[in-house]
């Protein structure tokens, strides 16, 4: 039960941070960083209750694998988008890409 607790406050003050650097960032890259941050808690949390719930199944680990391959595509997504705004504009902030808005 120690280990759970303990995978579970890690998880939290992960996804904590997570969401700080995301919401008080204004650059493309740094709240790219949080987001990862928030789904490397989502699998921490994740990967702790299926580890206490079903300590054999395999299930768990898969569905990790799955949540990886989409931070790595969400990242190549992100950073292709801000190589591109930085070739067009010069500038990765947030604040200056108001053309963006739908």
């Amino acid at each position: 039960m120690t280990t759970l607790l303990v995978a579970l406050v890690v998880g939290a003050a992960l996804f904590g941070v997570g969401l700080y650097g995301a919401l008080s960032q204004t650059n493309l890259v740094m709240i790219m960083m949080g987001i990862e941050l928030m789904l490397g808690a989502a699998m921490v949390n994740l990967v702790a209750f299926w580890r206490f719930l079903h300590p054999d199944a395999m299930e768990g680990q898969v569905f990790v694998l799955v949540v990886m391959t989409v931070m790595a595509v969400e990242a190549a997504v992100g950073f292709g988008l801000g190589t591109a705004r930085f070739r067009a504009k010069g500038s990765v902030e947030m604040e200056e890409a108001a053309e963006l808005k739908g």
